[in-house]
């Protein structure tokens, strides 16, 4: 079973202005809402790949609601937990004419101790031994920094596989933990080893260095330039295809959703790769948060580069 956890998830707001100008009145041409958070999106990514898993998020108001309501639409089980005021709302300014793609992220509601240590014992009676969960996103307001940290440890004593998707020091202290996989882009990965990561063969350096601390698996995203994947069994090359660009939003969760996936099925870890990385690109092709569609992800399949290194 696959669980993804959303501490601090997002209703989020897509907002499509052509010549998106600064300090002036901009008329919007499409606006769409979707339930996001970094999780939320490793969920609906799963599900359009045909399986399974449960969102645990901590959600709060009318916005809460939406995202709850939004996902068992689209039936995937949710386990939510009550916060106090309104889940936040991000909004993502898309100009497509100019292809600037802008966030305004919302801080989200605060949390206390409490809410997260009574919703990680609840979140880890619930595993069992082979099971995997996906933490990843900010922190809320009120949580420690090495709250993934508390997280994976416990998860992981009770046999479950987490995989970590998180930034500065939550990823720093995550990787104390030892979590069975991780996914910094290059820019994150070079700041959290303190260094310069200016070639690819300083990041395939680095991702075999996190794996020789005891990652099982590492995959490190380089936007356009496509991935490098370092595992106790192999590294790989990974280049994806060149598509048009809709919405950015999610490419990095669905990497993760997609390595899940492979890994709750058993995949060859070249075949989870290549998946990976169709996924990431029919992803970018899809508006808002709207997962990847299969048809896209069959397409391009093919289009990907996989070089064993």
């Amino acid at each position: 079973m696959i669980y993804t956890v959303t501490l601090n998830p997002a209703v989020d707001k897509t907002v499509y202005v052509d010549n998106f100008a600064i300090d002036a009145v901009n008329r919007a041409s499409e606006v769409r809402q979707d339930a996001g958070g970094k999780g939320i999106n490793v969920s609906k990514t799963i599900h359009e790949l045909g399986g399974e898993s449960t969102a645990i998020a901590f959600l709060g108001g009318a916005t809460g609601i939406f995202i709850q309501e939004a996902l068992q639409a689209m039936g995937i089980a949710v386990k939510a937990f009550d916060v106090p005021g309104q889940t936040r709302t991000n909004t993502k300014i898309v100009d497509l004419a100019n292809r600037t793609y802008t966030d305004v992220n919302e801080p989200g509601t605060a949390v206390t101790q409490e809410l997260l240590d009574d919703a990680l014992a609840i979140v880890t009676l619930g595993v069992n031994p082979g099971d995997i969960v996906v933490l990843s996103g900010s922190l809320p307001a009120g949580s420690p920094q090495n709250t993934y940290a508390t997280w994976a440890r416990s998860l992981r004593k009770a046999g479950a596989r987490v995989f970590l998707d998180a930034d500065g020091d939550a990823l720093r202290e995550g990787l104390a933990a030892k979590p069975y996989l991780v996914k910094p882009n290059d820019v994150e990965l070079g700041r959290l080893l303190g260094r310069e990561l200016s070639t690819v063969e300083d990041i395939v350096a680095a991702a075999r260095e996190l794996v020789a601390s005891g990652i099982r698996q590492v995959m490190v995203s380089m936007g356009g330039e496509g991935a490098v994947f370092a595992t106790e069994k192999g590294t790989w090359r990974l280049r994806q295809p060149t598509v048009d660009v809709e919405s950015t939003v999610g490419a990095g969760d669905s990497v993760v959703a997609t390595l899940a996936f492979a890994t709750d099925r058993a995949l060859p870890l070249d075949e989870a790769a290549r998946l990976s990385m169709a996924v990431g690109a029919a992803t970018v092709m899809r508006p808002g948060t709207e997962p990847a569609h299969k048809d896209d992800i069959d397409r391009l399949l093919e289009q990907v580069t996989v070089e064993a290194l």
